[in-house]
């Protein structure tokens, strides 16, 4: 009897033991209990910032064993909104969405249907978002605006009257508007007189900046400084100047993101400054929140959430010569 007592006693605990790592959270780590989510990422259009972006959200998707599959629209709308449709018909449990136009909000959730979206990089007006269902993950454009133009105000510091070329990204962007609203607020509380002598649209491109750059020297006009939108644009100057023996030593030429490229131009002394956007804090913080959505989970734990649920801030940053190789790949 007492051996068949011992028998049974071993197998209890032995039943025991394979229910309790059957048990989410018992006997398995995160990874293990995140692998059936699935994620789908749809990219507006592939660049250097955003290869860093995804590249960071892979990552992410991979330490958190989370499935992933990205989808790059190639600048359409239209191949944006069919992406978000087969995600929603191969059923994806939440969808990262680089929207090519904020304007298509709407369309982007009524494709994806019941999906949660975490929009990344480019913001929907806030209506557009809710919290636990439709969030944003990005850095508040307005703040590398207000840092571009407080470096201007610093390095013009004498001059009462300052000649200011802005170039800017894509019209219909976020970041664009958000960028130079930040700048001219920054500037128009100065007390200084601001002349805005040129300003357009080469929508994040090297060459298009190159073009409207040379077309605004051919003008005759006056420049104390070139504020872009992003490094590429700023490249675009600088190469310009270089071609027309302009020294950039002498007229401040300001980006933004940080890449590679940039913080070699700050090194050389051919652009001024920039500001650090972190690709790769948006892409693991992205994963991070459609992780959380898609577990219909708190992100009161998510580093820069904002109050209201509907945002997570990932911060911006002043580059220049003073720190720009803590920054330089």
């Amino acid at each position: 009897m007492r051996k068949n007592h011992q028998i049974r006693t071993v197998v209890v605990w032995g039943l025991i033991a394979v229910l309790l790592l059957g048990l989410p959270g018992c006997g398995q780590n995160n990874v293990g209990g995140n692998h059936a989510i699935r994620i789908f990422f749809s990219l507006n259009e592939m660049d250097t910032f955003r290869q860093t972006l995804v590249d960071a959200a892979k990552e992410r998707a991979a330490q958190q064993g989370v499935q992933i599959e990205v989808g790059d629209a190639q600048g359409s709308i239209e191949k944006q909104v069919e992406q978000l449709k087969q995600a929603s018909a191969q059923k994806y449990d939440v969808i990262i969405c680089s929207p090519i136009s904020v304007d298509t909000a709407v369309q982007l959730k009524m494709s994806a249907e019941d999906i949660p979206i975490v929009f990344v990089n480019s913001c929907p007006d806030d209506k557009h978002l809710q919290e636990g269902k439709y969030v944003y993950v990005g850095s508040n454009e307005q703040v590398a605006g207000e840092f571009q133009a407080e470096y201007v105000l610093e390095k013009l510091s004498g001059k009462q009257e300052i000649n200011v070329v802005l170039i800017k990204g894509v019209s219909e962007h976020s970041a664009t508007d958000g960028r130079t609203q930040g700048i001219k607020n920054v500037l128009a509380s100065s007390g200084k007189k601001i002349n805005y002598v040129f300003e357009d649209n080469a929508n994040w491109d090297t060459q298009q900046a190159q073009k409207i750059f040379e077309l605004f020297l051919r003008t005759g006009s006056p420049v104390d400084c070139v504020i872009c939108n992003n490094d590429a644009m700023a490249l675009g100057v600088v190469e310009v100047c270089k071609s027309k023996g302009i020294d950039c030593a002498t007229l401040p030429i300001l980006g933004v993101d940080a890449t590679a490229d940039g913080c070699e131009a700050i090194q050389n002394g051919d652009m001024a400054f920039t500001v650090y956007q972190s690709g790769i804090g948006q892409g693991h913080t992205a994963v991070d929140v459609a992780l959380q959505l898609a577990k219909n989970g708190s992100m009161k734990d998510i580093d820069g959430v904002a109050e209201d649920g509907k945002y997570v801030w990932v911060d911006f940053e002043r580059v220049d010569s003073k720190n720009v190789s803590q920054y330089a790949k």
